[in-house]
């Protein structure tokens, strides 16, 4: 199966989405490799990092979920490189 690498960045501006967040974020949880996340707390907003190894329908799914989320703003930034291998 065809992957790349993908970093999805997060803000959340409604902290009334947080858990809705988590339980999209351990769905996918197979296919994360790492997240950060940074408090901005003069702005009470929250920027999260999140990086995957997936197909691109993965990483279109995630962040599309994500950004559906009520005060949530997601985009993905892909790899060029593929790291799987084809099926």
């Amino acid at each position: 199966m065809k992957t790349r690498v993908a970093v999805i960045g997060i803000i959340v501006e409604n902290p009334d989405s947080v858990d809705p967040l988590n339980k999209i974020l351990h769905e996918y949880s197979q296919y994360i490799i790492g997240r950060m996340g940074i408090p901005y707390r003069q702005h009470h907003m929250d920027v999260i990092s999140i990086v995957l190894d997936a197909t691109d329908n993965t990483i279109s799914s995630l962040a599309g979920k994500i950004g559906a989320l009520n005060g949530i703003s997601a985009k993905a930034a892909y790899s060029s490189a593929f790291t799987g291998e084809e099926d």
